[in-house]
């Protein structure tokens, strides 16, 4: 009896769900405006998070970032939401609520079985997870397929084995992106974040457990940048789940006060502190305060400027920029902050400070393609169709093209100084290589075909 009373309960606090809002009347209907800009900011932490932990460099993040960037600007602030209204109805109340009972209780009267027993937790989820991937996740699936096909074929393509292992990252698939990163590393690529992103994959593979080869992985990446955020954190974890709690907690308050103060990552730091000292028996200690945001615009200062005229856009940049420079100067190891300022000066047209900052981010990091390549395209920026590639741009160019000789830009461009320098020939190779590596139907095809088409003899 109790049980019919507390199913009656429940079932009255449902029906009061359905039927207040026809008493009331329908509230006005928020803008689509609204919904674009929080799913976009989501999108801009999820970035944050993603370039924490090592899943994004800082130039995909950097691109990631200015896309859903762009995207949130070209939210119509304007639009108006619609002001849907209805009228109370007593009648119609009482026929969903009526309704609404008597379905429930014939359904149940003819499928309900109360003595079976409720499916296990782990059952409902998996018919829970068995469903239908987005879009999106069919796009990556597609991409990681030819991918894994092209590695077939070429399993020497360094290069290739990073964009598989980011590729099968975004999908879950751990023990693939650690076995991708592999053999990334064994043909050559050992820089500190493709070391720590190998060695994260291991932790994600071993659901949180830091294996030795990660360790031994983090450990190599730390030597070589002993500033490496991923590399400190999961050296941490390391620490803490091999019973030295004291050195977890050092090593992740150290960290925490070397990070931005607005960084994702603090909230996992905060986190390991807490668990590592009711592990050990330990107060738990205050987070130290963290580093000062990087100077460089918001979101709400980009949203301002887009707003400006163009003079008084560009002099709010160059502020911007001013200080930025006046940071590296007293910080020269921050990395990233030598990136945005060499984008920043690109988009102002000033080539040659443009190129210095992707400089010194070279020196920081000398094994990383896409920071040459950024130098390289700061160095090309405002060239007319039939000029020579500036003699530093070319150089800079092969020097590329000994570490990632398929890269599909590295092709294009030695192609176009050969073809503008009277070597037909060789422009031919490098832009039949490069027309292989495509998709035959895209744009980018059709272009090399062109360009092909384009050149004297056969």
């Amino acid at each position: 009896m109790l049980l019919v009373v507390v199913l009656a309960v429940v079932a009255l606090g449902a029906l009061a769900l359905v039927c207040l809002p026809l008493l009331r009347g329908a509230r006005g209907v928020a803008e689509r405006a609204q919904f674009d800009r929080v799913v976009y900011r989501d999108q801009l932490r999820d970035v944050e998070r993603d370039l924490a932990r090592g899943v994004l460099n800082p130039n995909e993040a950097e691109s990631a970032r200015l896309e859903i960037q762009r995207r949130l600007l070209a939210v119509d602030e304007v639009s108006p939401g619609r002001n849907l209204t209805s009228r109370r109805s007593l009648r119609l109340s009482a026929i969903v609520a009526l309704a609404t009972a008597c379905g429930a209780g014939g359904l149940y009267w003819w499928f309900g079985a109360a003595s079976l027993p409720d499916a296990p937790y782990v059952m409902r989820v998996a018919q829970r997870t068995d469903t239908r991937p987005g879009a999106q996740h069919l796009d990556m699936q597609d991409a990681a397929s030819r991918l894994e096909q092209r590695l077939r074929s070429d399993p020497s393509n360094a290069e290739g084995w990073l964009l598989y292992a980011h590729t099968v990252a975004s999908l879950g698939n751990w023990p693939k992106a650690a076995d991708a990163y592999r053999h990334a590393i064994d043909l050559g690529q050992k820089a500190p974040d493709v070391l720590a992103g190998y060695g994260e994959m291991l932790v994600l593979a071993a659901e949180g457990i830091v294996p030795p080869a990660a360790r031994e992985a983090f450990a190599t990446a730390l030597a070589a940048n002993p500033k490496h955020d991923v590399a400190r954190y999961y050296l941490a974890l390391a620490d803490s789940q091999a019973g030295d709690d004291p050195k977890a907690i050092r090593a992740w308050l150290a960290l925490a006060a070397d990070i931005p103060d607005d960084s994702p990552m603090r909230e996992s730091i905060s986190r390991g502190i807490a668990a590592a000292a009711k592990a050990g028996s330990l107060a738990v200690p205050p987070l130290p305060k963290g580093t000062p945001p990087p100077p460089g615009p918001t979101e709400d200062q980009m949203a301002t400027a887009a707003q400006m005229p163009e003079a008084q856009r560009n002099e709010m940049i160059r502020g911007m920029v001013a200080q930025l420079a006046a940071h590296l100067d007293s910080e020269p190891g921050d990395l990233d902050g030598w990136l945005r300022l060499g984008r920043s000066y690109s988009v102002l047209g000033e080539t040659d400070k443009s190129v210095d900052a992707y400089a010194h981010a070279q020196k920081l990091r000398p094994d990383d393609v896409d920071i040459k390549l950024l130098a390289f395209r700061a160095m090309i920026a405002g060239l007319q169709p039939t000029d020579i590639l500036p003699p530093r741009a070319l150089a800079l160019l092969r020097e590329v093209a000994t570490t990632a000789p398929d890269q599909p830009e590295v092709l294009w461009y030695l192609g176009v100084n050969a073809a503008r320098v009277g070597r037909p020939d060789e422009a031919r190779s490098n832009w039949s290589k490069l027309l292989s590596e495509l998709p035959p139907d895209g744009e980018d095809s059709k272009l090399v075909k062109s360009a092909l088409d384009s050149l004297p003899g056969k």
